[in-house]
């Protein structure tokens, strides 16, 4: 196992380009967590993609589900246990740059977290990494450039930004987004930020893509909907596969 990747909302698709399958239902996987939320599917998918071997998560628990941050710890534990040496994490979310509007991509180079919880919060297991762990340079410089330079390759408009993590449930107020602009937040959503914190705290290296699907609360015309979230992750999705592949593809061959 080299690689995994988590599927945000309505981005299930990309596990159908594995080759040699395997699926495993979260229910049946001790410590994986059930999803209550339509677009994920909770299913674990082993298989190839691009010749690389590589664990596909489809399903993940989100803050607003449970109140902490914790649900995707036993998964990505697992997969580091299994060799992987990188997480690839993808996500749905809304763009606070008007350039960047639905169905465009994102990669994501830093990230700015208020969801009010840390998935490393409690007990510190130092077999695992340490107590303290430095965010310099979560979303790996080496691993971004990969993933633009096979955007480049696929005439993929790939933009890059910062992510600003929120706990939901609810969409945000146009007055917050005003403020996360301030910040310096390119986009928003609810998911990813405790992905990347246990996976560097695992010593996994990682990368993360945001499938635009809408111009945040107070940008633009449509009332924000979940709906709406999978509606338009749906058109992004058909080059977030394209261009995981071509990174699987670019990543094998170091």
């Amino acid at each position: 196992m080299k690689l995994g990747i988590i599927l945000g909302s309505g981005l299930g698709g990309l596990a159908d380009a594995l080759t040699d399958a395997e699926r495993i239902p979260y229910a049946e996987l001790e410590g994986f967590p059930q999803p209550s939320v339509a677009g994920h599917g909770g299913t674990l998918h082993l298989g190839t993609l691009s010749g690389l071997p590589v664990a596909v998560f489809q399903g993940r628990k989100h803050v607003y589900e449970t109140g902490d941050a914790r649900g995707m710890t036993v998964p990505i534990r697992w997969l580091k246990a299994q060799g992987a040496e990188a997480l690839l994490v993808t996500n749905a979310a809304g763009s606070l740059n008007a350039e960047v509007g639905p169905g465009r991509l994102m990669a994501i180079s830093d990230h700015i977290n208020l969801l009010g919880v840390n998935p490393l919060t409690g007990p510190n297991d130092d077999a695992i990494g340490p107590r303290f762990l430095s965010m310099r340079d979560a979303y790996d410089p080496e691993l971004r450039a990969t993933l633009h330079a096979a955007a480049r390759a696929l005439d993929i408009d790939l933009a890059e930004g910062v992510y600003l993590a929120t706990a939901g449930p609810t969409f945000e107020t146009p007055a917050e987004i005003r403020a996360f602009r301030t910040l310096g937040a390119d986009a928003v959503g609810m998911s990813t930020v405790p992905e990347v914190i246990l996976a560097r705290h695992a010593g996994l290296r990682t990368v993360a893509v945001s499938a635009i699907t809408n111009l945040a609360e107070g940008m633009g015309g449509e009332e924000l909907s979940h709906e709406q979230t999978l509606r338009n992750a749906d058109v992004a999705a058909r080059d977030l596969v394209r261009l995981v592949q071509r990174f699987a593809e670019d990543y094998a061959r170091g």
